[in-house]
C-alpha cells in the first residue's frame, strides 16, 4: 500500500501545484475573494503533499536502538501536522480574506477567467480523488471483499494509512470549494453584489477548518495506537481458535506502529500434555496464522503467550523467548 500511497500523493501534489500558480495569477486580475480563497487552499494542498512524501520517506528507517519498533509513526505525526498547521492556516486566511472583502468593497473583473481556472482544477482535482479512491478499491479487494459504497466508508474510517486518507479529505475539499467559489462568483456577477463572492471566501474556509478538525482527530488515534480492525480481529480469533491444540483465545491486544506495521500480542490457553517442541509448532502455528490476514505483520512485532494447565501454570512468549 505504500506504493500505493505515495502515487496519490504524488497525483496530488503536480495537480495542486499547476492549480495553485493559475488560481493565484486569476485571483491578481480579477480581485475575487472566493479565488484567493482557492488560491491559499492550493497553496496549502502543494505543501501538505510535500510534508506527506516527507513523512512516508521518514517513516522507512530502519530501526534503532532508541526506536526499536522503528520509524512507522513519523507518517501520522506528518499528517497531523498537514491538517492542523496547513489546512488550519489556509482555512483562518480564507476567513480572514471573507470578512475583509464584506467590510471594504471589491468589484470582480474579467470573471471568464475564473470560471476557465475552476473549471481546469476541478478536472485535475477530481482526477487525483479518483486516483486516491481506486488506491482505497484495490485494499478492499485484495482482501477478496466487494469495493460496496458501505465497504469504502468503512475503509475510509478505519483506515490506518493516513496519507491515503488526507489526499481523500484535501480532494473532497478542493471539489465541494471550486463548486462554491464558482457560485459565489456567479451570484455576484449575475447581481452585481460582490458580498456574495466574501460570502464563498468564508465558506470556503469554515469547510477547510471543518476537515482541517477532521483529520487532526483521525491522525491523533493513530498517534496515539489504534487496534486492528475489528473484522480483522474478528478473522484472527477465528482462525487461531481452529487450531487443535489451542483450547482458547485468552486475549489479543494489538497497536498499529504504522500504515503498515502493527505489534501484536496473544494470550491462548492450550490442551494439555504438550511438549515443548509440541508448543513451539503451535506458536509458529499461530503467528502463520496472524500473518494470512495481516501479511504485513512481522515476525519480530507478534508475540504469542502460551497458557498450558497441567497441574501447574507453564507460561511461554511466544517465538521470541524462552518457555
Amino acid at each position: 500500500m505504500a506504493g500505493g500511497s505515495k502515487k496519490a500523493v504524488y497525483a496530488a501534489l503536480f495537480g495542486n501545484l499547476g492549480i495553485a500558480v493559475t488560481k493565484f495569477v486569476a485571483a491578481f486580475f480579477t480581485g475575487s475573494a472566493s479565488m484567493w480563497a482557492e488560491s491559499y487552499h492550493s497553496v496549502s494542498d502543494t505543501f501538505n503533499q510535500i510534508l506527506l512524501l516527507v513523512g512516508i520517506r521518514s517513516s522507512t528507517q530502519a530501526a534503532s536502538e532508541r526506536h526499536q519498533f522503528g520509524y512507522g509513526k513519523e507518517v501520522f505525526f506528518w499528517s497531523f501536522i498537514v491538517a492542523v498547521m496547513l489546512f488550519g492556516v489556509s482555512g483562518i486566511l480564507s476567513v480572514e480574506q471573507g470578512f475583509s472583502s464584506l467590510f471594504a468593497a471589491h468589484t470582480i473583473g474579467n470573471v471568464s477567467i475564473n470560471y476557465v481556472v475552476l473549471a481546469i482544477s476541478f478536472v485535475f482535482e477530481a482526477n487525483a480523488l479518483r486516483i486516491a479512491q481506486k488506491m482505497f478499491k484495490e485494499t478492499i479487494e485484495a482482501r477478496g471483499e466487494k469495493a460496496s459504497f458501505r465497504a469504502l466508508i468503512n475503509e475510509f474510517r478505519e483506515s490506518s494509512d493516513p496519507t491515503i486518507l488526507t489526499v481523500i479529505v484535501e480532494d473532497s475539499a478542493a471539489l465541494l470549494g471550486i463548486i462554491v467559489a464558482a457560485s459565489g462568483i456567479f451570484l455576484s456577477d449575475i447581481t452585481g453584489n460582490s458580498i456574495f463572492d466574501a460570502i464563498s471566501s468564508l465558506v470556503i474556509g469554515f469547510i477547510l477548518m471543518g476537515f482541517a478538525f477532521f483529520l487532526a482527530r483521525e491522525n491523533k488515534g493513530l498517534l496515539v495506537g489504534e487496534s486492528l480492525k475489528k473484522a480483522e480481529y474478528e478473522k484472527i480469533t477465528e482462525l487461531i481458535e481452529a487450531i487443535p491444540e489451542v483450547k482458547s483465545l485468552v486475549a489479543m491486544r494489538t497497536m498499529h506502529i504504522g500504515s503498515q506495521d502493527v505489534i501484536i500480542s496473544i494470550e491462548v490457553n492450550l490442551i494439555d500434555d504438550l511438549n515443548t517442541d509440541k508448543i513451539e509448532l503451535v506458536v509458529d502455528n499461530v503467528e502463520q496464522r496472524v500473518k494470512q490476514i495481516i501479511p504485513y505483520a512481522k515476525d519480530n512485532h507478534i508475540f504469542v503467550e502460551i497458557q498450558r494447565y497441567d497441574g501447574k501454570k507453564q507460561v511461554a512468549t511466544g517465538s521470541h523467548a524462552t518457555l
